[in-house]
């Protein structure tokens, strides 16, 4: 339970660490709105049309009585629209880490100087690193969609569809969306998708309670954009966790101090250097 407690203590250092770094909390909120916009868009047309998919999909019922064709149909739209948006809470982070790669990457870094003095670097080029990247988040994806049809087809059962399935489906889209956050930090030190679900599944109640809480608030569209920068530098503080590095102090916080230092003199909190362009 120790590990489930510093789980959600991590996502709230990190929302702390851009709240006294407010320049990096600017800059991390572009790439979420802009792929905000999108999945709006996607979402609508899932409301509006599933209806029809749903009655598409399930003709043999076409004769049915009333209420059970209401209920049945009723029932799957409400599990089809459930799982696609626990599907869009962890393919949205995914496309907005993509978009924002290098962004993220050097609040990441900025994060790393501050709590450690130093940021690891994988020495690959902005373009090798952003095609590494879209393999791997397609690779969790697909991961995900196979999860998502597992629980979609355990919803028909009775009872437990209704009960263990929906807290199962947070778990599982609460490590994925772990996965992808600390990929940013991951990657940096040369950590591929492999090891990296290989560390989080040996610190599981850790990434539990890191991923789950953030995928209840990413169920929020504006919350998700303004949660996304910190969400970044919680996760670079749990990495340098889960590889046993020099984090700060278990009852201390990172300060502003660190990142100063880091920016360069005659910097001060606040005023770190702007995110590499490329």
């Amino acid at each position: 339970m120790r590990d489930l407690a510093a789980g959600f203590g991590y996502l709230v250092k990190g929302q702390r660490w851009v709240a006294r770094h407010g320049r990096w909390w600017g800059f991390g909120m572009i790439p979420a709105l802009i792929t905000l916009v999108g999945y709006a868009a996607a979402v609508v047309a899932l409301v509006l049309w599933t209806d029809d998919i749903i009655a598409w999909s399930t003709p043999f019922a076409d004769d049915w009585s009333t209420p059970w064709l209401g209920l049945f149909r009723g029932a799957l739209a409400v599990l089809l629209v459930g799982t696609c948006l626990l599907l869009a809470v962890i393919t949205f982070t995914a496309v907005t880490l993509l978009v924002g790669q290098p962004f993220y990457e050097s609040l990441s870094e900025q994060v790393d100087r501050s709590v450690g003095g130093a940021a690891p670097e994988s020495g690959l080029p902005l373009w090798r690193e952003l095609l590494l990247s879209a393999r791997e988040s397609l690779a969790v994806v697909f991961r995900v969609v196979l999860w998502g049809v597992l629980l979609f087809a355990l919803g028909f059962v009775p009872f437990v569809g209704q009960t263990v399935i929906p807290a199962l489906g947070f778990c599982v889209s609460g490590f994925f969306l772990a996965e992808e956050l600390t990929a940013v930090a991951l990657a940096r030190r040369g950590v591929l998708l492999k090891e990296r679900l290989r560390l989080l599944r040996g610190r599981r109640l850790l990434t539990l309670g890191f991923g789950v809480p953030l995928t209840l608030l990413f169920l929020v569209p504006f919350v998700a954009v303004l949660l996304m920068p910190g969400a970044v530098a919680g996760a670079t503080l749990l990495v340098r966790d889960l590889t046993g590095e020099d984090a700060e102090d278990p009852g201390g916080d990172p300060g502003t101090d660190g990142a100063a230092a880091s920016a360069g003199p005659g910097a001060g909190p606040g005023h770190a250097p702007a995110p590499r362009a490329g």
